[in-house]
């Protein structure tokens, strides 16, 4: 899993609150066995309306989406994590997100910022106004900023290290390699092993 420490990048404003993770990457995408090929199924049935923010060339390439209320409600999908991903986005800014998402997104290496309402209006009104602004999420300081705008935000503080460091649960058990290669070892030979 890449690291995250800081990212600056172009945001998207997707001014919708309640968007559930089928509607994230919808269940007939859900039959693939890999983290990679789900950008083009992200928002499918939305995408198709032509005034859609992710169709505005305005947005293209954008990293940070910036959502409303109970962003990734919904089925338990990491789809939904990977789909986003595989797009481009590596922050998604809203003032709440459904549970299981959030852990989705913080295993996978997708940082969910929760920010207060006002301050996620504020980045809506900044990134449609201004073409081009780009916005920092800096969660080596726990903050969001923006041309004259600065927001701590909380994260916990286990997942802001296992963010910091890379680590996914593969990489956290992987770094006890050495300990697993030696218990391997001194194990009765009697014993069940794994191949």
């Amino acid at each position: 899993m890449e690291s995250f420490t800081v990212h600056t990048g172009l945001a998207a404003p997707l001014r919708r609150s309640d968007v559930d993770t089928d509607q994230i990457i919808p269940a007939e995408y859900l039959k693939r066995v890999t983290r990679t090929g789900f950008a083009d199924g992200l928002f499918n049935s939305w995408r198709a309306d032509e005034t859609f923010v992710l169709n505005n060339p305005a947005y293209n390439g954008a990293s940070i989406l910036i959502a409303g209320h109970r962003f990734g409600v919904g089925s338990s999908r990491e789809h939904a994590v990977w789909a986003l991903q595989d797009y481009g986005f590596r922050a998604v800014i809203a003032p709440s997100f459904g549970d299981i998402f959030r852990n989705n997104a913080l295993k996978g290496g997708l940082l969910p910022v929760v920010l207060p309402e006002d301050a996620v209006e504020a980045l809506w009104r900044l990134v449609q106004e201004g073409s081009g602004v780009e916005i920092t999420v800096d969660l080596v300081e726990r903050e969001v900023r923006g041309p004259g705008v600065n927001w701590a935000f909380p994260v916990d503080e286990h997942a802001r290290w296992r963010l910091l460091e890379g680590l996914d649960d593969i990489g956290l058990t992987l770094r006890h390699e050495s300990a697993i290669s030696d218990f391997e070892v001194s194990r009765p030979s009697w014993e069940p092993v794994v191949t």
